[in-house]
């Protein structure tokens, strides 16, 4: 009986030996895994290149911020689509066909441009339509209509405004085409 109990006393202090090995093992494989996941999670979560709707909105909606400009620059413009709208009616049913460029202070401002440009045109035909084509005839009512498309169009790419007229991102409005029929 004595060898009976001998070889189970040996396999008894067998198993706990293996049990050791596989749990260093498993200890080793979770704590791998989990220095790869925190690994992973900070090398996503600082990637420049990450497309997150949320972030992309929030930047958009900023103004820009600009550096000091080189005077020497060449000026950048942007020329908006062609705007054709009923005016105010004073001898019948009159039309005002526009098409504008605007000078801006960078190509930052440009790129600016073309995200807001939905509400730029809305705002513009709006401001264009509550005209008479009778104060539009003159130089003076055209310089006057430049000023307050200039002033539409910094109001919206800088709605904070700084102030200073001079500071504003469009600097110049500019008719290249101006009919009324």
């Amino acid at each position: 009986m004595a060898k009976d109990t001998k070889p189970a006393a040996e396999g008894a202090g067998g198993a706990p030996a293996k049990n050791k090995k596989l749990l260093i093992i498993i200890a080793a494989l979770v704590l791998l895994l989990g220095v790869g996941a925190v690994t992973a999670f900070v090398l996503l979560k600082h990637s420049p290149d990450r497309d997150d709707e949320d972030e992309v909105a929030v930047e958009k909606a900023k103004p820009v911020k600009r550096k000091k400009t080189d005077r020497n620059a060449p000026p950048v413009y942007v020329a908006l689509d062609a705007f054709t709208v009923n005016l105010v009616p004073e001898h019948g049913d009159q039309y005002l066909q526009l098409v504008v460029s605007v000078e801006v202070d960078e190509a930052q401002t440009a790129e600016q441009l073309k995200v807001y440009m939905p509400k730029l045109r809305n705002d513009l035909t709006l401001l264009l339509s509550s005209k008479k084509a009778s104060d539009l005839v003159t130089t003076g009512g055209k310089e006057q209509l430049a000023e307050e498309i200039k002033d539409k169009i910094n109001g919206i790419l800088d709605p904070a405004g700084r102030g200073k007229k001079h500071d504003w991102p469009v600097k110049e409005v500019l008719f290249t085409s101006f009919i009324i029929q």
